[in-house]
């Protein structure tokens, strides 16, 4: 069987993946991959490799399409800025440009104060560690 890319999976398998993330179904991208939908089903319940590499394949997708929402970031914010001072655009277009300026910061907020709650949780937690080894040792 030929591996792909040096991977624990098979170029056949690598060619089921990128059907499964293409494909609006299973049983498309096993049309596209060209082998049996029970083949697919079976793979992913008992073909960890297999597995594996698909969801690393999903992982990077999403990674990709919030790496395109980032750039297009600055452009929204942007648009939302000019309907929200253009006296001339319905009130309705305004108030939800306001809102959806409110609703982002307030969310950003609550991630900001999340992640620093965190980050000292983690940290106590490394304290608390040393702190259990120093007293086995």
């Amino acid at each position: 069987m030929e591996k792909g890319h040096g991977s624990q999976i098979t170029h056949k398998q690598e060619r089921v993946i990128a059907a499964l993330l293409s494909a609006p179904s299973q049983a498309e991208a096993a049309e596209q991959a060209k082998v049996s939908q029970s083949t697919i089903e079976r793979w992913l319940r008992d073909n960890n490799g297999f597995k594996k590499a698909y969801g690393d394949a999903r992982r990077r997708l999403v990674e990709q399409a919030i790496g395109r929402l980032q750039q297009a970031t600055n452009e929204a914010v942007d648009t939302l800025r000019k309907v929200m001072a253009d006296v001339k655009a319905p009130a309705t277009s305004r108030v939800s440009a306001a809102k959806a300026v409110l609703d982002t910061s307030l969310k950003t907020m609550e991630l900001q104060e999340l992640e620093t709650r965190m980050l000292a949780l983690e940290r106590r937690l490394e304290e608390m560690t040393r702190q259990k080894q120093g007293m086995l040792n």
